[in-house]
């Protein structure tokens, strides 16, 4: 399906701006542009087949792929390459716990053959692994740092964009603590180049995660502090804070079934003004389909047992007077932006909590 609409990202739950709708790839008479001016059925059918796709894009592309996948390869590279005493494992370490173990029950239980997603989902089975490999092929370094993001898509100052609110100070916060331990270990430029197992850590990465495809803008190799500070923060981002924001909101988003329906059951309209209730109530999925996709969404959403908020490490894996100050300054940071957020939140209809630091796991963990 293709659809244009002039809005936010996911992360923003909290408001989606439709101006027009097409429910098909290719222009013609059979796909109509469907407008808030059309009937009040036309309209409302026209936005539940974008939610539907929606659906699609967001689960397979930007939660799946670039949250949960994203994770497994940095995960894997940092425990191929880079032994425990190494400086960078024992900083990596909290955001790559559980990441494994929860992508291997994802493969199992939601993407296989008989998964949720393939037996409940428009985009299960075939479509999945399309749609992944063009997500894939697609992914640039620009879209995985939050700043460059947030410019390329012009949102610098919508008004009221809490997940681009919180999420700056987030990766702020990441860069500021990352940038101070990197650079204590890695004093000058050389030092970093002549890393071997580091080198090879961001070899992997490059390769195996991004397919070696130069276009994605992924360094295969770190001349910088600077640009290893930049990566570190992007790989701590992405399996803490973008995970949560994609995560944390789903059931809030999809508990009521025609704002984020998993699949449809009668292809998009052709023509305007021939949508009643009843037509609506059709294209739906059917009960056993609702219930199973909104059990899923309320599961990804809950606290797992064992969790670690932002900043809070099971292992203590740092005994040297610097690290353990700047992990200490990092806590004291998210702290203050938590009360922050809180504060904020008082004040609105609507709170945005999903990137409080207490509600962000260290980890892609559930």
């Amino acid at each position: 399906m293709g659809f244009e609409t002039q809005c936010m990202s996911f992360p923003c739950t909290e408001l989606l701006l439709f101006n027009y709708a097409e429910l098909r790839q290719k222009p013609s008479k059979e796909n109509p542009s469907f407008l808030p001016t059309d009937s009040k059925a036309d309209w409302k059918l026209a936005k539940i087949f974008v939610r539907n796709a929606e659906f699609a894009v967001h689960e397979v592309d930007f939660h799946l792929l670039r949250t949960h996948l994203l994770a497994e390869v940095f995960t894997v590279a940092t425990l191929r390459n880079l032994p425990p005493p190494h400086p960078l494992y024992k900083l990596l370490f909290p955001y790559i716990r559980y990441t494994l173990q929860i992508n291997i029950m994802a493969r199992n239980r939601l993407i296989s053959k008989d998964g949720v997603i393939s037996m409940y989902a428009g985009v299960g089975g075939e479509s999945l692994a399309t749609l992944l490999k063009r997500a894939t092929a697609s992914l640039t370094y620009s879209a995985l740092c939050l700043p460059d993001n947030i410019s390329e898509r012009g949102l610098e100052n919508v008004p009221h964009y809490y997940y681009r609110d919180d999420g700056m100070k987030l990766w702020n916060i990441i860069n500021k603590f990352v940038a101070a331990f990197l650079s204590h270990y890695y004093q000058c430029d050389a030092h970093m180049q002549k890393d071997t197992e580091l080198q090879q850590w961001i070899s992997e990465i490059f390769t195996n995660g991004f397919l070696g495809r130069d276009s994605s803008g992924i360094p295969s190799s770190l001349q910088t502090v600077t640009e290893l500070v930049k990566f570190v923060t992007i790989v701590i981002f992405t399996a803490s804070a973008q995970h949560a924001a994609l995560n944390n909101g789903q059931f809030d988003f999809g508990g009521w079934m025609p704002n984020f329906p998993s699949a449809l059951r009668k292809p998009p309209p052709k023509e305007k003004g021939q949508t009643t209730e009843d037509m609506i109530l059709e294209t739906l999925p059917d009960v056993s389909t609702t219930v199973n996709i909104m059990a899923v969404l309320r599961l990804l959403t809950q606290d797992s047992a064992d969790q670690y908020p932002l900043g809070h490490f099971s292992e203590n894996l740092h005994d040297e007077e610097v690290p353990c100050k700047l992990i200490e300054e990092f806590q004291k940071d998210l702290r203050k932006l938590s009360d922050l957020i809180e504060e904020r939140n008082k004040n609105l209809e609507l709170p945005y909590t999903y990137l409080n630091p207490k509600n962000v796991d260290n980890s892609v963990a559930i």
